[in-house]
Parts: C-alpha cells; sequence; structure tokens
C-alpha cells in the first residue's frame, strides 16, 4: 500500500469549509477506501470526502483541480480491477451519502437516482409500482458504479447491461461543469451520445452523480430451475441451442464441478458437484411453463438431468443468493487465497469451444480455479486462488489470464464483458482495439487535460 501522507494543509482547509466533517484523513478510512475485491496492492487516497450533492461533488472537484489532486469517484469498493486504488493519492469522493431515488416515472418506466443508491435500494422503494430494475452483478453496487463501469450480470441475456438501460446521466467533469448527457425520451439524435461515452469511462472522465435509469414491470410469474450435466460442453450447448430457438431465458448460469462443490460448502446445499445450469424464466403463467418444457428437453438431449424447480419468491432468492455467493465460496476453497479473477467474452456461437480449452488450461493448474458465468451473453469468470505471499502463484495465474484473453481475443471476443478494464486489464486494451486507443486517449485529454480523473486507469501508459 502506498505510505500516508499528508493533504496540504490549504487544500484540507478547504474541503472542510465545504464540508466540514465529512471529509477525513483518518488511517482506517483511508485505507478502506483503497481496497477493492481485487488482489492488486492496496493504494490509499489521501483524504476522503462524502458529498450529499452535485453542487458539492463540483465544489469538490474545483479544489482539487486548484491543488492538482487526483480524484478518485467511489461506490461501495466492489469492483475487482483495482478500480478505486489511489496510486496517485488524491481524494476519494464517496458518494454513499448520495442516495436519494429523485424520481420515479411510473408511466414513463423510468426512474432517476443520485449516484450512491443501490440496485437493492432502489428495487426496495419502487417496489410498490409494479416495477423493477433488472441489471443486477451480484453485489449490491451503487447506480452511478455501475453505469461507471457498464455493468451487467445475470439477467443481461434478457434486459440487457447499464449501457442499453442507461437513458441519461448528471456528470462533474474535470473542469467543474456541470452535464446533462440527455433527456429522459427513449430516443434522441441530438448530437454525439454522451451517455454512452460516459458509461464504462471508470471514472476517467468526469463524476457521475445522477443516473436516470429504465425500469421493467415486474413479470406475472418466475421460475428457476437447476440441472446437472455430465460436462459443461452440455450445459453450454443446451443453453446455445435455447437462445438460437427463440425462447426468451431471463437468466442462464453454468457452474462448473469445483464452483458446485464451494457453493455447497458454503451454504451447507447440496447440489449434484458436477458442472451444472441455473436458469430462470419469466413471463406469463402459461409462457413460464412452456419455456421451462421446452428448454427441459433441449437440456435433455445435451445429457441433462435431475431438474429441480423453484417457483416461490423465497425459493428463487435462495437459489439465486447461492449463485451470487460463488465467488466468497470460491474463496474458502484454498484457505488464506485472493482470487485473480478473469472476464472474458466472445460471441456465443464460440462460448464451447472457449469453455472446453480453458478447461483443459485449468487441469494443469496447480491451484483451484473454478469457472461460472453467465453463459447466454458469452461471458464466464474463472477464478484463480492464490496464496498472496507467493510471486509463484502469482506469476502462474498471469499466465493463465494472459492464454485465456488471447484465446477470447483470437474468437473475437473481448478481455472484459463486465468488470472493465480499471488498474488491471490496461495492458489488453491495445491488442483489443488497437490504433483506437489513441483516440480513447484524445478523448481524455479532452476532458481532463491535467489527468486528474481517477489517474492509472483504463488508458495503458504511453510508452
Amino acid at each position: 500500500m502506498n505510505q500516508p501522507r499528508e493533504l496540504a494543509s490549504s487544500a484540507l482547509e478547504e474541503l472542510r469549509a465545504l464540508l466540514g466533517d465529512r471529509v477525513s484523513v483518518s488511517r482506517g478510512v483511508r485505507e478502506h477506501h483503497g481496497r477493492d475485491e481485487s488482489y492488486y496492492p492496496y493504494a490509499a487516497p489521501d483524504a476522503v470526502a462524502y458529498p450529499h450533492s452535485t453542487e458539492e461533488v463540483r465544489d469538490i472537484v474545483n479544489v482539487c483541480r486548484r491543488h492538482r489532486l487526483a480524484i478518485i469517484p467511489y461506490g461501495v469498493g466492489t469492483s475487482v480491477e483495482g478500480h478505486v486504488l489511489a496510486y496517485s493519492g488524491g481524494v476519494s469522493i464517496d458518494l454513499s451519502q448520495m442516495n436519494k431515488v429523485l424520481a420515479v416515472h411510473v408511466e414513463d418506466m423510468d426512474v432517476t437516482v443520485q449516484a450512491g443508491v443501490t440496485r437493492k435500494q432502489l428495487n426496495d422503494e419502487i417496489r410498490h409500482t409494479g416495477l423493477f430494475f433488472p441489471v443486477d452483478p451480484g453485489a449490491d453496487a451503487t447506480l452511478g458504479g455501475m453505469a461507471s463501469t457498464r455493468a451487467s450480470g445475470t439477467n443481461a441475456v434478457r434486459y440487457g447491461t447499464m449501457r442499453e438501460n442507461t437513458l441519461a446521466l448528471t456528470v462533474v467533469t474535470a473542469d467543474g461543469r456541470v452535464l446533462k448527457t440527455s433527456r429522459r425520451s427513449r430516443k434522441s439524435a441530438a448530437g454525439y451520445d454522451l451517455t454512452r461515452l460516459f458509461v464504462g469511462s471508470e471514472g476517467t472522465l468526469g463524476v457521475i452523480t445522477e443516473v436516470t435509469v429504465r425500469l421493467f414491470a415486474i413479470p406475472e410469474a418466475m421460475s428457476a430451475a437447476v440441472c446437472s450435466f455430465k460436462d459443461m460442453a452440455g450445459a453450454v450447448n443446451t443453453v446455445i441451442q435455447t437462445l438460437q430457438s427463440g425462447i426468451p431465458i431471463a437468466r442462464s448460469e453454468a457452474l462448473c464441478a469445483t464452483t458446485m462443490k464451494a457453493i455447497n460448502a458454503y451454504n451447507k446445499t447440496n447440489y449434484k458437484e458436477q458442472p451444472t445450469l441455473w436458469l430462470e424464466f419469466h413471463g406469463s403463467e402459461h409462457g413460464v411453463v412452456e419455456q421451462a418444457k421446452l428448454v427441459q428437453d433441449i437440456a435433455r438431449d445435451n445429457g441433462g438431468e435431475g431438474f429441480e424447480w423453484a417457483t416461490k419468491p423465497e425459493d428463487r432468492n435462495r437459489l439465486w443468493s447461492a449463485r451470487h455467493q460463488a465467488y466468497f465460496a470460491g474463496l474458502q476453497l484454498r484457505a488464506g487465497s485472493r482470487a485473480v479473477s478473469t472476464d472474458v467474452c466472445v460471441p456465443i456461437s464460440r462460448l464451447t469451444e472457449c469453455i472446453i480449452e480453458t478447461g483443459k488450461d485449468i487441469e494443469k493448474a496447480s491451484m483451484p480455479i473454478p469457472l461460472f458465468g453467465h453463459v447466454g451473453d458469452g461471458n464466464f469468470h474463472c477464478m484463480v486462488l492464490i496464496d498472496p505471499e507467493s510471486d509463484r502463484d502469482l506469476e502462474e495465474a498471469k499466465a493463465f489470464n494472459a492464454r485465456l484473453v488471447k484465446r477470447a481475443l483470437d474468437m473475437e471476443g473481448t478481455c472484459t464483458g463486465e468488470h472493465g478494464i480499471g488498474y488491471g486489464k490496461r495492458e489488453w486494451l491495445i491488442e483489443e482495439h488497437g490504433e483506437a486507443v489513441e483516440l480513447m486517449r484524445t478523448i481524455k485529454h479532452a476532458f481532463d487535460p491535467e489527468n486528474l480523473m481517477n489517474p492509472g486507469k483504463v488508458l495503458p501508459p504511453e510508452r
């Protein structure tokens, strides 16, 4: 972790004049904001500020600009690619206290929230409207953080990612301007699409303070299922054939035998410890039954067996809670380990091939590597469980990830389906995007000429 240092007294005085005791330089607070779920070395900011409004964010940014301090937006710290690490020091702007639902437009099926609202909080507050927000990355992340990293998750195969579901943003740029990137209309052909530019920018172009997102009607019926297979190919091929048949799955998750073993141990469940497919269907009572039957037939043709159904909300929530805990369950497979997480995504037609080849690589590894993912959109993850004190383990994990990313890029895929680039995947950006990276640098310089906005993230260092 970077060494503690004092913020310039004049900068600290200005921040405290703005926010009072909502500015902290205590070691514990700083250290908390200098870490995420990644394995990268912790790096604490010099101070942490807790704004309550867009105007206060603007004022903090102006102080940072005058004193040339790095600005690191912070949600709840659930990122896995080092997005919030403060390797240049500076000020972490913790948006968690900006947690108001500002406007719910039931007729238009959209909502505007402050950036610190979490997805669970939002769904709890709008439940009475009969609407819900579907983007579900697993962690109870903030909407601002989810927009910044272009998050997706288990529901993306049906409802899309943050890219498709974000209608408008309020952003504070490095020069202190407050931008509204769009209106609430579902369509617009007016000017450059600034909303999409900021979605996925990971705090490097500005600080997102408000988010307007689409909402969807809560389905009349939902049904979830668990089905085991003899191999991962059977599970993945079932999903591919289902999509090609036009059957609308809401969620489709494939988990390897190692992951199922971890889930059973962590949750005290008794699922079969072999490759498993978790599915969910949304629609009418009749439609859900019909979809489930069709998928069950496809699964059976691919060696699927032992379908277990969950239709009651509490049973479905319990099932998906276990899936969302796969990351923490996996960590228990090797005591004291940290995870090097991978995040490739390939065209759906290449997914089975990619996973089979990756499985062969896993068999040669010296440490446990659970594999699971949102196979309905071609995205899967491996958790390489390393001893954080072992350089040998880390080098093996990096080599494994390099082979996986190269495999995905050769299949016209991407190095990151949803986690983002952050600090950890910068080296792959050039191989994936080529000359386009220089255009990204031009955009970054235009928005942030002094490189104060989350420096060291997304763009690889210039050579």
